[in-house]
């Protein structure tokens, strides 16, 4: 790096002065290679963290069209800390390639310094959102909207972010960073999954964010860990009855928040997700009867441990084409077993593997039958979220391959 002139100097110091009622003790001015400081501080108050946080759940419930699923932001120090690793690096490439990372989202911004406030940042990221086309899940041409879905991204539910002062050349620059967890701007064979369903807000929030947070200045609400068992929505063609924390629906809905009842025809085809590959059977059959299937052809029922899989899975069972209709007459429900049972003499439930869940997506109200539903499926009244159900029940079903059966197959063609 070469050394600075006299004037240069002169122009840094008065630059970095005029700055101090701005800046917190965590800003630096970075004028080495770009890499890892020794700071973990955000640069960010107390205050920023409130107002960031509630700025994001504010630009959440404006969405259009509204959002059924949409979760409310907490604020996440661990998140912080990643956020500002990445910004004091001085970087402004895509998101980092750690494997440790994959699954978390990231937001960026650079200005130059003292031009724009956060604020200004997560307004210009929300404001890409005229540009995304909700019904083709695509932006426009020679736009960008991956700022905007990963901020209204509905299963992300924690962010953290930070801010950097960065030197390039004899310019001051600041740089912007959110992290979000869990991710989001998933892509399905070569398709971008959009990033929550549309709908009467509340009405598909899962059963460990069952309430509805509404502010003065929401359109929509967010779903919340509730405060009390009934803090739900019936949605629009439903009633709520406060005593039994129950929906009685309207004629021609059903569903336990009253949502229109969807029809999901079968289709067959490979979603690949992390190198796994998940198919969908071209039959039904008992919980125990796609377990064997699946095991016949070198593969398992689905199994899900974090939410990327789970909003890949959901959003492909919401696109499955309407001209495949299933005609087995024994075809009983619209739902996909996933390898998830309930052992009674673990009193828990377990993956076929033996494993505990890690992670989980039970629909509001479930598991709700545990010693008789001791069979869990992917249910489309409820958004794909998670149901337990009789064993006996004939559902399609979900099988996984591992990435070295999916090679066989490849050699084998």
């Amino acid at each position: 790096m070469g050394s600075l002139t006299g004037p240069s100097c002169l122009l840094l110091f008065f630059m970095v002065t005029l700055q101090i009622p701005y800046l917190t003790h965590a800003n630096r001015i970075i004028t080495e290679k770009p890499g890892r400081a020794d700071s973990s501080e955000s640069g960010l108050g107390l205050k920023e963290h409130f107002l960031i946080v509630t700025q994001h759940n504010r630009l959440r419930s404006w969405v259009t069209p509204m959002a059924a699923n949409m979760q409310k932001m907490n604020w996440s120090e661990k998140l912080v800390l990643l956020a500002q690793e990445r910004a004091e690096s001085c970087h402004t490439d895509p998101s980092p390639q750690d494997q440790q990372l994959r699954h978390i989202g990231w937001n960026t911004h650079h200005s130059a310094h003292a031009t724009i406030s956060f604020a200004n940042v997560i307004d210009s990221w929300f404001e890409e959102g005229r540009d995304y086309m909700y019904l083709s899940g695509q932006c426009r041409e020679n736009a960008t909207c991956q700022h905007y879905t990963q901020l209204v991204w509905a299963t992300s539910s924690n962010v953290g972010c930070a801010r950097q002062l960065c030197l390039r050349g004899d310019a001051l620059w600041e740089l912007f960073v959110c992290a979000y967890s869990p991710g989001g701007n998933w892509e399905v064979n070569g398709r971008l999954v959009v990033p929550y369903v549309a709908g009467f807000s509340c009405s598909l929030c899962t059963s460990s964010m069952s309430g509805c947070f509404r502010l003065w200045d929401h359109v929509g609400g967010l779903c919340e860990t509730p405060r009390n068992p009934c803090r739900m929505s019936c949605g629009q063609h439903g009633r709520l009855n406060i005593s039994s924390c129950q929906c009685h629906c309207g004629p021609r809905f059903t569903g336990r928040f009253c949502q229109e009842k969807q029809q999901f025809p079968f289709h067959s085809c490979d979603v690949r997700i992390d190198g796994e590959c998940f198919m969908v059977s071209p039959e039904v059959n008992t919980y125990y009867g796609a377990k064997t299937r699946c095991q016949e052809r070198g593969g398992i029922l689905a199994q899900i441990h974090n939410q990327k899989v789970q909003d890949i899975l959901a959003f492909y069972l919401s696109q499955l084409e309407t001209s495949n209709e299933v005609t087995d007459p024994d075809f009983e429900t619209h739902n996909f077993w996933i390898g998830l049972t309930y052992k009674p003499l673990k009193d828990s439930f377990r993956w076929n593997s033996g494993e505990n869940p890690t992670y989980s997506s039970f629909a509001f109200g479930q598991p709700d039958n545990q010693g008789f539903g001791n069979c869990v499926e992917l249910q489309a009244s409820s958004a794909f979220n998670w149901n337990d159900q009789r064993c006996k029940t004939r559902n399609r079903y979900i099988c996984q391959y591992a990435p070295e059966h999916v090679a066989l197959w490849e050699v084998g063609r």
